[in-house]
């Protein structure tokens, strides 16, 4: 594929149409306008009401759309969307959505995907979705064995090691392997998609203090750290690992590009009480570039103009520079 011939335009699926992803979308168009374009891929039925639409029928059409219009790419959906009332009947059109955008990024028609948020369990009841969420998904979409979630802003990156888990499965879970293949995913991506050529990734420990020792767990001693200095040999810049309390203080995060945690809320609780409305995921180790924002549906806000939509933006900014697409 001509990368050059790609039209910078960022596919973004809609997500939950009873969620607030219509309103995000609407509203993140008004914010960027013509400066950074994009298209939906969804039902225009499902839209805010009165919002200025502009069908298209391939993501480089969206580069001639006013800016005060929202460029769509329309998809059917089997039932109308009832802001906070998620529909089982309209999970099928849902993945139709992500399925769209990513396949028109890999056939060279968009740059790069943005995801909306989605309910698991709607898609679960509706279509027998049977991911635990986004990145497992998108990995099979993109046909690899396993894809990494970072989270980023401009205040620091962070990657956990296994996700949506119980937190109570979580030690039986974090194999050698497993983190393992997390580094080198993590180091290989933000070589490839932030021109980061050796990055510094600083390692949690599971346990707190790390373990201390071995007097509260010995995962550090027995696991994680054999792994670190196999990498470390191999010329990786690894740190830790290190207590997760220290992590994550303004002189800690000067010292590393990506820190990679544990269990999901070890990562994602910092980057939510840092950045709470600018965190973006991303999904590392795809042949694609794909971003979403750092939040889920909100069905309880949903139809009520009340969406903040700063880290859809954010997101669509990201994708847009991984791409290649944007400043």
């Amino acid at each position: 594929m001509n990368v050059a011939a790609v039209p910078p335009v960022v596919a973004v699926s809609c997500g939950d149409p009873s969620g607030i992803g219509p309103e995000l979308a609407v509203k993140a168009r008004a914010a960027l306008g013509p400066s950074l374009p994009f298209v939906w891929i969804g039902d225009p039925a499902h839209l805010p009401h009165g919002a200025a639409v502009a069908e298209v029928t391939r993501p480089a059409d969206a580069l001639s759309v006013p800016g005060d219009h929202l460029p769509v790419m329309p998809l059917s959906f089997a039932a109308p969307a009832r802001p906070g009332k998620p529909d089982p009947a309209n999970a099928a059109g849902v993945i139709a959505s992500i399925d769209r955008a990513v396949a028109l990024v890999r056939q060279g028609e968009a740059s790069a995907v943005c995801t909306l948020p989605i309910a698991k369990k709607v898609l679960q009841d509706g279509a027998g979705f049977a991911y635990p969420g986004h990145t497992e998904y998108l990995a099979a979409l993109g046909g690899v064995e396993r894809s990494v979630m970072m989270l980023a802003s401009d205040r620091l990156r962070l990657v956990p090691v296994t996700i949506h888990i119980p937190l109570a499965e979580v030690p039986a879970a974090l194999t050698p392997e497993l983190l393992e293949d997390t580094l080198r995913i993590t180091a290989s991506g933000l070589a490839a998609r932030f021109g980061i050529a050796r990055p510094r990734i600083a390692v949690a420990g599971l346990n707190p203090h790390a373990g201390e020792g071995g007097k509260m767990g010995r995962e550090e001693i027995d696991l994680i750290a054999p792994v670190l200095d196999r990498l470390r040999a191999e010329g990786m810049d690894l740190t830790g690992p290190l207590p997760a309390d220290t992590m994550f203080h303004a002189a800690a995060r000067a010292g590393y590009d990506v820190a990679v945690c544990m269990y999901h809320d070890q990562a994602l609780i910092p980057i939510k009480a840092l950045d709470f409305d600018r965190g973006v995921n991303v999904t590392l180790g795809l042949p694609f570039v794909r971003t979403s924002p750092d939040h889920g549906t909100a069905f309880d806000i949903a139809g009520q103009d009340r969406a903040n939509p700063s880290s859809t933006i954010e997101a669509l900014k990201l994708a847009a520079r991984m791409s290649g697409s944007g400043s």
